[in-house]
């Protein structure tokens, strides 16, 4: 058990870092994009730089940061109704928390497979985006990989909570 632990909160980590950089690439776009925007107002078009595609790595690095940000918090991300579950025992209640995040796991899958396949046709055709021309092989690549370890974390709690019984802490 101590084992499993150890590798969700080590994939934990690393799915945080992974959000973590794109939020401030998201940031660092948002900001330069908005600046350069306002100069070009301020200086009635005499200084027209822009961020080319800037939309575009918005929506790609958000769509990076929410998967990995939902790999990072599967095990404080579940509502509990308590009018349902208040007479239960806490060991029950985390068996039932182990077998919830399994449908997790099965849309984790589903996803990454959903992803994979785009993957692989984008990159037989050669698509790119739209605007800046990336190959989108890539994106549709690291998205997959990122809701694999959305499922991997799921199914690390589902069976911490279902065989062990192991309850996560309430963070308040």
């Amino acid at each position: 058990m101590h084992a499993l632990l150890r590798f969700s909160r080590w994939l934990e980590v690393f799915s945080r870092l992974i959000a973590g950089i794109a939020l401030i690439g998201l940031l660092g776009v948002t900001v330069v994009d908005v600046a350069l925007r306002y100069l070009y107002r301020l200086s009635d078009g005499a200084f027209s730089l822009s961020v080319v595609g800037s939309v575009e790595l918005v929506s790609y690095l958000m769509l990076f940061a929410l998967l990995a940000a939902m790999a990072a918090n599967v095990e404080k991300s579940q509502v509990v109704v308590e009018a349902f579950s208040h007479s239960l025992r806490d060991s029950l209640k985390a068996r039932i928390a182990g077998v919830y995040l399994l449908g997790f796991v099965v849309l984790g899958l589903v996803l990454a497979f959903g992803l994979w396949d785009a993957a692989a046709s984008a990159a037989s055709h050669g698509e790119t985006t739209q605007d800046l021309r990336l190959p989108m092989a890539p994106i549709y690549a690291i998205a997959s990989g990122l809701c694999v370890l959305l499922s991997v974390r799921c199914l690390l709690h589902a069976a911490l909570g279902a065989v062990f019984a192991h309850q996560v802490e309430s963070v308040e």
